[in-house]
């Protein structure tokens, strides 16, 4: 079904003007469109589901539309329009359309005058921290076991370890010995790693409403002056832990290097940033947070960079059938650089909680 027809099902006016392919997101189909309403230019955003990696993107609907009716009461009037995403509805009132031949459409409405970041000083890093502690701060009394797990078990590393054991007693691909420095250093910290679905399993942590993928360029900004709008990408919202959120966008933004250096010489954590980050986010949480949640938002830092080394060795023990490559060996490159940084964030937990603590 072409482009236009797919508009027709969510009941927009006027005329049908064209629209601009939208790169940004490595996931769904994007598209920009604009239509003409009694002379003027009316733009919306249609996305078509990729429905290989979101096997049941009805869930991801009921979830967004849950999470994003809550925060639009919560904000003031005047904020509404260009604060919080709004679903385009089918004539049968539902936010997504299915066509012939089953691709999975939705839209929303497009929030004008708006931008994203890939690139981000420290002050921009601050309002990156204060955007997504204030969407942990708008959800914050929303119960959270009422959201799919969208990507089950995304977080559980007992779960992870206990498949990257079983991969490497398996050792299909005959990569087992020429890892085995970096596989002994995971299992050495696989305490650390194990440590906040421990504390969740033991009712030290309550569930939150998190993002899961806490990049920069999730969040739109004014264009003009640079004010945080609304944090977008809404896709993997799903019950976990506030430490996920705050520690994943660290674990991105504060990292000195790419996550695929392969000279680990360069890859630290970048303190100034972590600081700019946690000073924004800190600020926005500290009221509705608990005491334990504070102290394990820079455990969740080095949790998650556990986590995505051990990721990155399993799919390299296993013949890469998981993550896309660039060449033969960089899955073995991506896990040094991860296992280099949660390295330098262990020489520097002091420093890091340290720099919690002053903000809250």
């Amino acid at each position: 079904m072409e482009l236009p027809e797919i508009c027709k099902q969510f009941c927009l006016n006027g005329t049908y003007i064209g629209a601009t392919v939208l790169k940004s997101g490595n996931i769904n189909k994007t598209y920009k469109v604009d239509f003409d309403v009694s002379g003027r230019t009316e733009s919306y955003i249609i996305q078509k589901i990729n429905t290989y990696v979101f096997k049941k993107p009805e869930h991801i609907m009921a979830n967004i539309e849950g999470v994003t009716r809550y925060i639009a009461k919560k904000l003031p009037p005047e904020k509404r329009e260009r604060g919080v995403l709004s679903f385009l509805y089918t004539a049968e009132n539902k936010n997504y359309y299915v066509d012939e031949e089953g691709g999975f459409w939705r839209g929303y409405g497009f929030i004008p005058n708006s931008i994203t970041y890939d690139a981000y000083d420290l002050g921009l890093l601050r309002a990156a921290g204060e955007a997504f502690g204030e969407f942990q701060l708008l959800l914050a009394d929303y119960d959270a076991s009422t959201l799919y797990e969208i990507i089950p078990g995304f977080h559980n590393t007992k779960e992870r370890y206990r498949r990257f054991e079983d991969k490497v007693k398996a050792d299909v691909c005959g990569r087992v010995a020429e890892v085995r420095e970096e596989i002994d250093f995971l299992f050495k910290v696989r305490p650390l790693g194990e440590s906040l679905v421990n504390m969740l399993k033991a009712g030290e942590l309550p569930l939150r409403v998190t993002h899961n993928d806490t990049k920069g360029n999730n969040i739109l900004f004014d264009i003009d002056t640079n004010e945080t709008l609304a944090v977008i990408d809404l896709d993997t919202v799903m019950p976990g832990l506030m430490a996920y959120d705050f520690g994943d966008a660290i674990r991105f933004a504060a990292n000195t290097s790419a996550e695929d250096e392969p000279d680990i010489s360069k890859t630290s954590l970048d303190l100034d940033k972590f600081e700019a980050f946690a000073q924004g986010y800190v600020g926005k949480i500290g009221s509705t947070s608990t005491e334990k949640e504070l102290q394990t938002l820079a455990l969740g830092a080095l949790v998650m960079t556990i986590e995505l080394a051990v990721r990155f060795l399993d799919d390299y023990i296993d013949g890469d059938k998981y993550f896309k490559l660039n060449y033969p060996e960089h899955n073995l490159v991506r896990t040094r650089c991860q296992i280099a940084l949660t390295k330098d964030m262990l020489s520097k937990m002091d420093m890091m909680n340290a720099v919690i603590e002053k903000y809250i």
